[in-house]
């Protein structure tokens, strides 16, 4: 009878040392998980950034032909700067904005850049670096009456041009528009619906709405003269575990924002300072969950 008892005794030692020893490996997996992004891209000595090319001062291409050396925007050069200072290449995969967040969960892409805003259930899903750009929204509209829209609640019942997944897109369905949705499309495509009346309004970004009505001087757009709400954020998001990237593409945005490099870049494609807050009476949208 001893003797049995001291084997039970053993074996229970033996599978309670085993669960500790898995548990401890799980808490070490979890600890790698989060430094694993980082290593990775250590390792390959290149930072993968997935971007659109189509949005003009943010993401485009400066000549004709659609090759890398010819891609700049301020988020593709924030970027350069940034994989230059952490001593690493850096490659541009050309997506549409709806692809960009399943690119990250799948690990096709390290990070993506593309003017995207900060909102409360995009952090629930992914880490974001801290914002290299501020700004608000407005909309693009026709010269002639404005498209009938003199207030956030004129958007109702109006046709709104948009990516299926964009803030902007949820602002117009907030308030009854109806979205007419595109892929990796260029900026003509957006702002002539407007022009030749397919929709009736562009709600977006301010500084990309400005550049690309100053693009196309021909088309019967303008960017609304009175409407300025929802302040933005806007800066690189990352998968949600990789804490070190986060931590080190960080340091050198605090880097870029003390030696005044976010502002030069910003000034270079946006002609004013977006790296720092809008001045101005901005209106928060009320009941908006983003």
């Amino acid at each position: 009878m001893y003797i049995k008892k001291l084997v039970f005794m053993l074996l229970v030692t033996v599978f309670a040392l085993a669960a500790c020893g898995d548990d401890d490996n799980q808490e070490t997996g979890n600890s790698n998980s989060e430094d694993s992004k980082w290593a990775e891209i250590q390792e390959s000595g290149e930072l993968v950034v997935g971007t659109s090319g189509t949005l003009i001062a943010s993401s485009y291409y400066k000549g004709e032909g659609e090759s890398e050396d010819q891609l700049t925007g301020y988020d593709v050069e924030v970027m350069r700067e940034i994989a230059n200072r952490l001593d690493l290449d850096v490659s541009y995969e050309i997506m549409g904005i709806d692809s960009m967040l399943p690119a990250i969960k799948s690990g096709r892409i390290d990070v993506a850049a593309n003017d995207i805003e900060i909102t409360s259930s995009r952090k629930e899903e992914f880490n974001f670096s801290n914002p290299y750009k501020y700004s608000y929204s407005t909309m693009v509209v026709r010269k002639g009456d404005y498209s009938g829209i003199n207030s956030l609640e004129d958007l109702e019942g109006k046709k709104a041009g948009g990516g299926a997944t964009t803030v902007y897109s949820e602002i117009a369905r907030h308030f009854g528009a109806k979205v007419k949705t595109y892929g990796n499309a260029p900026n003509e495509a957006y702002l002539r619906d407007v022009h030749n009346g397919r929709t009736d309004v562009i709600v977006n970004d301010y500084y990309l709405s400005k550049f690309g009505v100053a693009a196309f001087p021909d088309f019967d757009i303008m960017l609304h003269p009175e409407l300025k709400f929802h302040p933005t954020e806007q800066a690189a998001i990352l998968p949600n575990e990789a804490d070190k990237l986060t931590e080190e593409i960080n340091k050198v945005l605090e880097e870029m924002r003390e030696d005044g490099t976010l502002s030069e870049l910003a000034k270079k494609f946006y002609k004013e300072d977006a790296s720092k807050r809008p001045e101005g009476e901005i209106k928060e949208i009320e009941g908006l969950e983003l």
